[in-house]
């Protein structure tokens, strides 16, 4: 039962960041807000994010992972249900802002939880990336399920959905029996003493530049979708457009489940996950620089490439970072390096609405290409250490 706990954690961690995007195409009218302030709710989610990390891994380390698992799910559907019923921009962020509580408490519990009880506790990359195709399969399901339910009903019920599916699993949380946590009472000072690690610090960077491009794709899939179809296909019905936009992040889910299948098979993913990193991303940074070029007719297929592309990075980084350290202390690190990750989801997907507003979506990803360079620099380094 501790497998369906952590695998339904970063299910509902993937439900968690792709909710705002999936929902986009009918928040922002419903809010009467623009790209720049949707990038400000991106952006205030990720800060709460990134403090939450924090204090989740050290949460962990010191109580276990079944109190942060049911605290995860109730929180996430409380906030998916808060943002079903909200009408104003301000009743929208304060939602977004817990969320972030939420979203860290499944990502840490589920992350720290799957290298520990998938494998035997061996070959932790591998066992990460099998884990987390159902991170992508909450990419998938939710843009997915909301688009269906868009097309029936009304966007306060099509949300409540997602509030009641994320949290069933509080019942499967609540009857695991669940792996000691044999780091005991960390002392917090020897939680802020991982910094002083440099493998901690790289691990950091590379999430910084990896998160930076799945957030933004997470959240200005649908809108970019949006923007070129209605360009290329002026007479669509609107609600036709906002369909297909919603069902291409279902597309990069897929193909980031795919992905990360087929890494889960690499028996030395742990000891070359460098090199497995720097190769994704160049071939990400070349996907992304034909989504800048081309029409709504190439769209599907680069954002599946990209879904391949982007596969095994995280999991991977983690993994190979855990195999640098004892199991311990796998939630503090995991905080640690998480937390300075979501500084490229706090900077980038605004700085992308900010670009978008006085000009397109389309052109705004050119931001993530110097993060593709900068991804493959620190993974090099992180694989040296």
């Amino acid at each position: 039962m501790e497998k369906v706990v952590a695998l339904l954690c970063v299910f509902g961690l993937g439900m968690c960041f792709t909710l705002l995007g999936s929902i986009s195409v009918k928040l922002m009218p419903r809010l009467k807000i623009h790209q720049g302030k949707f990038g400000t709710l991106i952006s205030s989610f990720m800060v709460m994010c990134l403090v939450a990390s924090l204090i989740m891994g050290w949460a962990v380390d010191k109580m276990g992972y079944k109190p942060v698992a049911i605290f995860g799910f109730v929180v996430t559907a409380v906030c998916i249900f808060a943002l079903s019923r909200g009408t104003t921009y301000r009743a929208a962020m304060i939602p977004c802002l817990v969320l972030g509580f939420g979203a860290m408490a499944l990502n840490t519990a589920g992350n720290t939880l799957i290298p520990v009880v998938l494998f035997g506790g061996q070959n932790t990359a591998a066992a990460l990336n099998l884990g987390n195709v159902f991170f992508g399969l909450g990419l998938f399901l939710t843009p997915l399920i909301v688009s269906f339910l868009f097309r029936k009903t009304t966007y306060e019920k099509a949300v409540s959905a997602l509030a009641v599916i994320a949290l069933i699993p509080v019942v499967f949380a609540l009857i695991a029996k669940y792996p000691d946590v044999k780091a005991g009472f960390l002392p917090f000072r020897d939680v802020v003493g991982l910094l002083s690690k440099p493998a901690v610090l790289v691990a950091g960077l590379v999430l910084f530049c990896y998160i930076a491009l799945e957030s933004s794709f997470c959240n200005w899939i649908a809108p970019y979708g949006k923007e070129i179809i209605t360009k290329d296909f002026p007479d669509m019905a609107g609600d036709v457009a906002d369909a297909a936009a919603q069902r291409m992040l279902s597309v990069f889910a897929v193909a980031m489940m795919v992905g990360r299948l087929i890494a889960s098979q690499i028996q030395f993913i742990t000891t070359r996950g460098d090199l497995i990193i720097a190769g994704a991303a160049l071939v990400a940074g070349l996907i992304i620089l034909a989504m800048t070029k081309s029409g709504a007719i190439w769209t599907s297929a680069l954002i599946a490439c990209a879904g391949l592309a982007f596969a095994p990075c995280f999991p991977t980084t983690v993994g190979v970072t855990f195999a640098k350290f004892e199991p311990a202390v796998y939630g503090s690190v995991f905080g640690i390096i998480f937390a300075i990750g979501l500084l490229g989801a706090v900077i980038v997907p605004k700085a992308i609405g900010n670009y978008a507003k006085g000009s397109s979506v389309k052109r705004g990803l050119k931001l993530l290409i110097p993060a593709c360079i900068l991804l493959i620099v620190f993974a090099l380094i992180l694989g040296r250490l």
